[in-house]
């Protein structure tokens, strides 16, 4: 094989393994730019069936994304009583945030994607995801980040292992932040006792690649 041959197909490998060459896509958006174990970049998105975000759907934001079929979107609202309460600041606040909106997609066979709103409306999208990562009483692991686009705005995604105390069980978590307004956002989704990589993925590529700010 010529030089000048063997040469081309070498760095058509490379760009190839890098997922960043040519019209592939813009920068930072995985292309898919890392097969298997953390990202799982070959699992694609669902087909959308809906959206949530809007000022018509149940749980207003300042995103809009679609979902699949069957996965529903409903706001994440604090009880009146003081036992719910509690178990609403255990459950609706992490590191920093508040959930405000939970897609269900358990009747589809996944778990949940939720919407929390960053408290500090100044905080910068890495250090809000670095929070919410650790902000949890069990131990986490394995954490990975990256900048990556969300439809086509500037954002950074985490990928961790959390160790859950109770049931001693590992399950692995995705997560992207972004600044929408005047507010950062994060959006996560993560395996769970019946939910695994294959059921939520397909759900969060589809937000992930579909999302734009509301004007």
């Amino acid at each position: 094989m010529a030089r000048r041959t063997r040469a081309a197909l070498t760095a058509a490998l490379i760009c190839t393994l890098l997922a960043g060459c040519g019209d592939g896509g813009e920068a930072g958006t995985p292309a898919p730019a890392a097969t298997g174990e953390p990202w799982y970049d070959e699992i694609t998105a669902a087909e959308a069936a809906g959206e949530a975000g809007g000022a018509g759907t149940p749980c207003p934001l300042p995103v809009t994304f679609p979902v699949p079929k069957s996965w529903k979107p409903k706001p994440v609202e604090a009880p009146d009583d003081e036992t719910a309460t509690e178990v609403f600041e255990a459950l609706a606040r992490r590191g920093g945030t508040t959930a405000t909106c939970e897609v269900d997609g358990r009747r589809a066979g996944g778990g949940f994607l939720r919407v929390w709103i960053v408290d500090a409306p100044a905080a910068e999208p890495r250090a809000a995801l670095e929070a919410f990562v650790a902000g949890t009483e069990d131990t986490v692991s394995d954490q990975q980040f990256r900048e990556v686009k969300a439809g086509g705005v500037d954002a950074v995604e985490a990928t961790w292992v959390e160790t859950s105390k109770l049931l001693e069980e590992d399950d692995r978590s995705w997560a992207l932040a972004l600044r929408a307004g005047d507010r950062t956002l994060v959006l996560a989704i993560g395996e769970g006792l019946l939910a695994e990589r294959t059921d939520v993925l397909p759900a969060y590529r589809l937000a992930v690649s579909g999302l734009r700010p509301n004007a």
